[in-house]
């Protein structure tokens, strides 16, 4: 599991720094990302997934599209979904977690939290804000909408992230009931806009599109989450 937690931290945190750094130095603050993930990961007897999410994160930038321009489709999702799929299998939440391990606490509000899962929740917590865009984006223009589309809905690059995050927060907690009404509450508020739409319907095309998969994202973080804690 922890595999899995490294490589979506590690692709999480080349969108951000690809989004926010300042392109004169964004080599140097790629550097330091390896180097933090790598210590983290030795520090946890996982060093050699260190290097396995650094090529994954060296695929996910070369492959997708930044802010703007780019049309790279949904493979480079599929392969760091294959990625942490292998990686959840091949290895559960372990019992001997490296000296990081003997360290960290594992009481939490709720209940006992190994360093595993925790670094997995980073990690799928990262991943699920730039990332998430990313991932949004590419399902847009391989849908081929609109491409005044992106724009006639206001908010969606600040409102996906947290979107998302409250998907898996409230999938992994069981609040299933909550989490009806909050996707359901994004649809009410957005119904205003939606039902304005041209003829073409790209406004709800690009709704309806963007929201699925924001949500099934997600939903596959917290699934991966439930499968490895259960292995």
């Amino acid at each position: 599991m922890i595999g899995a937690g490294i490589v979506l931290l590690g692709v999480g945190l080349a969108d951000l720094i690809r989004l926010h750094a300042p392109a004169r130095g964004r080599a140097a603050f790629f550097v330091v990302a390896v180097l933090a993930v790598l210590i983290v990961a030795s520090g946890a007897d996982a060093g050699v997934w260190a290097f396995v999410a650094a090529g994954t994160a060296a695929m996910w930038i070369l492959a997708t599209p930044g802010s703007a321009g780019g049309r790279a489709g949904l493979w480079p999702l599929v392969a760091v979904g294959l990625v942490t799929l292998g990686a959840v299998a091949f290895q559960g939440v372990r019992e001997d977690q490296g000296p990081l391990g003997e360290l960290w606490p594992v009481t939490s509000p709720l209940g006992a939290v190994s360093l595993d899962v925790g670094v997995f929740v980073l990690g799928s917590l990262v991943f699920l804000t730039e990332s998430g865009n990313v991932v949004v984006r590419a399902a847009l223009r391989g849908g081929e909408v609109a491409p005044d589309a992106p724009t006639a809905l206001k908010g969606g690059r600040l409102i996906g992230p947290l979107e998302r995050v409250l998907v898996f927060a409230l999938t992994v907690t069981g609040a299933f009931t909550l989490l009806a009404a909050v996707l359901a509450a994004k649809g009410i508020v957005r119904f205003p806009e939606i039902s304005r739409d041209t003829d073409l319907g790209t406004r709800a095309e690009y709704f309806l599109i963007g929201s699925l998969v924001s949500w099934v994202t997600a939903l596959g973080a917290a699934i991966l989450l439930w499968w490895g804690t259960a292995a």
